[in-house]
């Protein structure tokens, strides 16, 4: 078969341009200091490290232990499933707590209550993608002394054995929270609300969509995220009864203890932001690879 010598040319030309532009390509993305891909980032210490005491709530009973099945389908192994309590007493104030964290799969969609609760059967009730959590703030301070310009606050945390005091980065931007209320249709006085919000790359978000937005910066070379989840569950007065104030009440007083636990769990993310512009790394990121 003979095939014209245009053709031929053609062949090579169009093929020459797709070198061209793949090459093209790649040094436009390391010029410009584009990462599309994300790399790890690992936990600074074990989330089960979370004191079992903060303020006035105690754990009540043992941390859940996943089953494999559970464990597929939450998406992570680092995870933390555990009860609080106030003074260790259910019937003074009960929180399930669950704290998730994810890295270097960050375009997998989280694992959120809407969709395992509504398969249980249970009814959704209300619904609000922005529910302020007044989590106690009058302890962050500015993590540079007379500089607040990079957003970033911290907060002295004390470990309840040796008493140490380490200073913690905590998150950008307000407490927000995703909340979520369901009813038993067999019982439909009793409410079960969820509120849960992310900690993406530094930065709080309430939803899913935000994690997107602010885990995968293009110029981010490292990437994660941590969902954090509290569920409370109990009766109403009455069928048009809701919790969801109480709820906010309970989680704002946890949090405020809870939050700069998790942090120091999480990657400082002022120090991976410096190693992902180059800048010669902390001594506490080569700590956390070696």
């Amino acid at each position: 078969m003979r095939v014209e010598r245009s053709a031929v040319q053609g062949y090579w030309l169009g093929l020459g341009l797709l070198v061209a532009g793949a090459v093209g390509f790649r040094m436009l993305v390391a010029e410009l200091n584009i990462h599309l891909m994300k790399e790890s980032v690992a936990l600074r210490r074990p989330l089960d490290s979370v004191p079992s005491k903060l303020g006035r709530w105690e754990r009540v009973g043992t941390d859940s232990v996943l089953s494999d099945p559970m464990i597929e389908e939450l998406g992570t192994r680092s995870y933390l499933d555990r009860k609080y309590a106030i003074e260790g007493d259910v019937s003074k104030g009960f929180v399930h707590v669950h704290v998730a964290y994810y890295t270097g799969t960050i375009d997998a969609i989280p694992h959120i209550p809407e969709r395992c609760w509504a398969v249980g059967g249970l009814e959704l009730t209300r619904n609000s993608e922005g529910t302020p959590i007044a989590v106690d703030r009058s302890k962050w301070r500015p993590r540079k002394e007379g500089a607040s310009d990079d957003g970033y606050e911290v907060v002295d945390v004390s470990d309840p054995i040796t008493g140490d005091i380490t200073e913690i980065t905590m998150p950008v931007g307000e407490i927000v929270a995703t909340t979520i209320e369901f009813q038993d249709p067999k019982a439909p006085d009793v409410r079960q609300v969820g509120g849960y919000f992310f900690i993406a790359n530094g930065r709080a978000t309430s939803s899913s969509y935000g994690v997107r937005a602010l885990a995968f910066n293009l110029s981010d070379r490292y990437a994660y995220y941590c969902k954090v989840q509290l569920t409370k569950a109990g009766r109403v007065a009455s069928a048009d009864g809701s919790l969801i104030e109480p709820f906010k009440v309970e989680a704002a007083e946890l949090l405020t203890d809870l939050i700069p636990q998790i942090m120091k769990c999480l990657p400082d993310w002022p120090e991976w932001e410096a190693k992902s512009r180059g800048d010669s790394a902390p001594a506490s990121i080569v700590a956390s690879q070696g």
